[in-house]
């Protein structure tokens, strides 16, 4: 029962009975009565009492349904025509529309049997029978159709009955189940709307990119199907209303019957409700799609601001970092140098984040649904863009002051050290005179004017006006120098308190000032030479008269330093062995920085490229590239890390094996050839990826203020780092035990680094076919003039020196001599990138060489195959040309020995 109640109940429609209506027992034909009453006429049917209860239930109950309810409540007008038929039908006919009429009944006209007995019959059982038909209305009984029209007039009539009515039966069935499927379309499209309406307003809005245009397709997809039904819709029922207008289209005398208005009025009724439907579910659409819309903005900006806040985040992270205020001059223009290139580096990203921001505000204005999310990111990245701005002024600002600090104190300490030589260098004898003591002042007076120049008339403004940005270190380095002005200012003053005295008035000469009892007494040279600064030092000029060697007629001026007396001349060789053990430690010093930061290289970057996490980040340009990248950088900090390193800490008590470890290393220190041999490759593929995420993220992680690029010149520096600490030592230990060595591990380094050098020039080589590596080690390498001559049968070199000269780069190797051009090309904008361009060969096994070219002592001449080829070659330098033939000069004599 409860699935009874439940399932809906609907009406008939045509084509649920549709054979029971083209059987066409009963018809409604369309006519009115007089006061507007259905017709519906039951016309001649042989077999009408055979038709099934049900099926004429069904039929009738149907064609009541049709008319309109004001129609209908009039009542209905039944017309029987039994013409034909006996008065036993005429009898079924009205005992079964009196007991299944579904609808109210008006009148009914009974077209009696127009046979002469049958109609006798009809009368008389009218008669008899009227109260058993238990009908409440009228039964007239007519005779014939002009009876009929006394009631009803003809134009209500179809032409069975003498009317005028046209009625097609067939076409009434069409009309019947194209407007019923119709209105079925209507129904189920409104339905469809509804439901599609219901989802989207159930729908969740997505929260990342992706899902909300998947769900922004998908219902715009969706929404064009329903559009397209809706216009289907639209168009069927234009279609079906121009069908039963065609009548009066086809004909201007034509009228349709009441029945064919009311079909057109209920097509018109669906289709206003269709367009009343549409208007609503655009109107609903347009604000849901807009929503849509908006949450996809949303999404997008979301994604965009957590992109851009990561990147500058890491740009305030690594502005943070930059604390350092500097030490020195180069160090703060370093500093600014790394604070201009941080900065240029921030504008893009600042950029993007403005942008954003700016996005963010068109989003709000636009009256967008989640502004109370929108608002405070765009607050957020101002703040941070504007932050970096003010953070990237103060550095600024403080590195600038850092750095006319640095300028003044550098200034001070300059003229303090050109006053000091001023008065060392003042012969003490020469200002014994009158004349020589003014003099002597007149310099004095000249320097002095120089401190106003340089502001230093007041030396304690240096720290009264850098106080606020100063570290303690800076600050005692500032404490020192202000010092050390004062008591340079004093020296001088007391100085000009001599030289007045002597300038005013003769008295007897000063007797010099002997050294310490236990030093020998030496003189000073008359050219003293400029002595080099020393820290933590105050300076003090005296004239002292000490001893025995007061009376030998020497001076010397006796320079005071931490409590003990040393002579000017000999202050550089009194400091030798603390200026050993210097170099040393700044040696062992740098070694472990340089190890750590080759450490940090490997495991920061080189090791990162295999982490599973962020191989999403390495760009496909560098995938299976950390070799091109890195070189052989895993070897030399293996070398560094396990040998070297120890080897050299061990020298600390024992300067003098420095060089020796240098000597023992010298094929060790050859990988730096191949790391340098592959640095081009590594500086194009970085100039390609270096700008990528991963290394922002390796980046901030190590902590590093410069990008890999500076890192990974590391090595090139430090090969050349050693020999000027060589230098170093050996001015230290002249005619000392160890100077052989170190001279020799100088000139190792010195080889090492020109074999790199020469290795980088020859990975530049083009178009030579063999394979270098087989013309034995590179030995020379450099750029010449050169002349040619081919001579077959000719004794006389002709003299080429009016001809012009190619440009030639010559690579000389024990087996080959190579002639190239060289050629100069710019690579995306950077420096420019030299290769060379084989143009010809000379095996040395078959060369000879004349020194002397008559002329230019610069050229000396090879010449090939018996002098069939000659080649005069034009140095820069006579030190180039004799440096070349000395080396040839040993290729031959190599392979003369080796001959024998």
């Amino acid at each position: 029962t409860d699935e009874i109640m439940q399932q809906e109940i609907r009406p008939l429609v045509a084509v649920d009975i549709i054979e029971q209506l083209h059987r066409q027992f009963a018809i409604l034909s369309g006519g009115r009565g007089k006061d507007g009453a259905p017709i519906i006429t039951f016309p001649e049917f042989a077999g009408f009492s055979e038709i099934p209860d049900d099926d004429f239930l069904n039929v009738v109950t149907y064609l009541t349904s049709i008319p309109s309810l004001e129609a209908a409540s009039i009542g209905f007008i039944i017309i029987i025509d039994r013409r034909r038929d006996k008065w036993s039908a005429v009898k079924a006919s009205l005992t079964r529309i009196a007991g299944a009429f579904p609808g109210n009944l008006q009148l009914v006209f009974v077209l009696r049997p127009s046979r002469f007995i049958q109609r006798a019959i009809a009368d008389i059982g009218i008669k008899l029978y009227r109260d058993d038909f238990k009908m409440k209305v009228p039964i007239i009984m007519l005779n014939s159709v002009s009876d009929l029209h006394g009631y009803i007039d003809k134009s209500q009539l179809t032409r069975e009955l003498g009317g005028t009515l046209e009625y097609g039966h067939s076409q009434w069935i069409h009309h019947r189940t194209a407007i019923e499927n119709f209105a079925m379309t209507v129904k189920t499209t409104a339905q469809m709307l509804q439901t599609f309406g219901t989802d989207l307003a159930e729908t969740e809005l997505p929260n990342d990119v992706q899902c909300t245009e998947e769900l922004l397709s998908s219902h715009s997809d969706h929404h064009s199907k329903l559009k397209d039904e809706l216009k289907l819709a639209v168009k069927q029922g234009a279609t079906l209303l121009t069908c039963i207008r065609e009548p009066v289209t086809r004909s201007a005398n034509s009228k349709l019957s009441p029945d064919e208005l009311e079909n057109v009025a209920t097509v018109e009724r669906l289709l206003a409700q269709l367009d009343e439907t549409e208007k609503a579910f655009d109107q609903f659409w347009t604000k849901h799609h807009l929503k849509l819309e908006q949450c996809l903005q949303l999404r997008h900006f979301e994604h965009d601001f957590r992109e851009v806040k990561l990147t500058l985040d890491n740009l305030m992270e690594t502005q943070a970092g930059f604390a350092d205020i500097g030490d020195s001059v180069t160090r703060v223009e370093n500093l600014l140098k790394e604070q201009k290139h941080l900065e240029e580096k921030g504008q893009e990203p600042l950029e993007k984040a403005q942008s954003l921001a700016l996005h963010g505000e068109q989003l709000i204005q636009n009256n967008h649904y989640a502004v109370d999310s929108i608002r405070p990111k765009c607050v957020e990245l101002r703040r941070i863009c504007d932050d970096f701005t003010n953070e990237t002024k103060k550095k600024y600002d403080i590195l600038g002051k850092s750095l006319e600090l640095h300028k003044q104190l550098d200034k001070a300490s300059q003229w303090c050290e050109a006053g000091i030589y001023l008065l060392a260098s003042q012969a003490v004898d020469k200002c014994q005179s009158q004349e020589g003591a003014e003099t002597a002042l007149v310099e004095i007076e000249k320097f002095l004017v120089t401190a106003k120049e340089h502001q230093l008339s007041n030396p304690k403004e240096f720290y009264n006006q850098f106080d606020m940005i100063l570290t303690p270190e800076i600050k005692a380095n500032a404490q020192r120098i202000v010092q050390k002005l004062e008591d340079v200012q004093e020296m001088f003053d007391k100085r000009q308190v001599s030289l007045k005295k002597l300038a005013a008035k003769q008295t007897r000469p000063v007797q010099p000032v002997a050294p310490h009892p236990e030093s020998s007494p030496k003189r000073a040279s008359p050219k003293i030479t400029r002595p080099a600064a020393v820290e933590n030092t105050s300076y003090h000029f005296q004239v002292r008269r000490r001893g025995p060697a007061a009376q030998n007629g020497n001076h010397a001026l006796v320079f005071s330093t931490e409590g003990f007396y040393m002579h000017i001349g000999g202050l550089h060789d009194c400091l030798k062995p603390s200026r050993k053990i210097h170099i040393i430690n700044e040696l062992i010093e740098t070694e472990r920085v340089y190890v750590e930061e080759l450490q940090s290289i490997i495991e920061g970057y080189a090791s990162e490229m295999d982490n599973p996490n962020l191989v999403h980040l390495i760009p496909s340009a560098l995938q299976n590239k950390k070799e091109i990248l890195f070189g052989n950088l895993p070897e030399i900090y293996d070398f560094h890390n396990r040998i070297f390193l120890k080897e050299i800490e061990n020298c600390i008590e024992n300067p003098e094996l420095l060089a020796r470890c240098f000597l023992k290393r010298k094929e060790d220190l050859q990988i730096y050839e191949k790391y340098c041999q592959n640095k081009p490759r590594s500086e194009a593929l970085w100039r390609q990826c270096g700008d990528s995420i991963f290394f922002q993220e390796c980046q901030r992680k190590l902590d590093h203020k410069l990008s890999l690029d500076a890192y990974l010149l590391k090595p090139v520096q430090r090969i050349t780092k050693y020999q000027l600490l060589l230098k170093e030592m050996l001015k230290c230990s002249k005619n000392s035990e160890g100077t052989a060595e170190l001279e020799e591990a100088l000139a190792t380094m010195l080889d090492i680094i020109k074999s790199v050098n020469d290795s980088m020039h020859q990975i530049a080589i083009t178009g030579y076919e063999g394979d270098v590596s087989e013309l034995g080690k590179l030995l020379m390498q450099g750029s010449f003039n050169v002349w040619t001559d081919h001579k077959k049968g000719h004794n006389k070199v002709k003299d080429l020196a009016r001809f012009k000269p190619m440009q030639r780069h010559l690579f000389l190797y024990t087996k080959m001599l190579l002639f190239c051009k060289k050629r100069e090309e710019n690579t995306d904008g950077h420096e420019k990138t030299a290769s060379y361009s084989f143009k010809n060969s000379l095996k040395m096994s078959t060369v000879g060489i004349t020194e002397n070219v008559k002329g230019d002592n610069k050229k000396f001449e090879i010449w090939y195959n018996g002098r069939e080829e000659v080649y005069i070659i034009q140095a820069s330098s006579v030190e180039l040309k004799n440096t070349w033939i000395s080396e040839i000069r040993k290729v031959l004599t190599g392979q003369l020995e080796a001959c024998r």
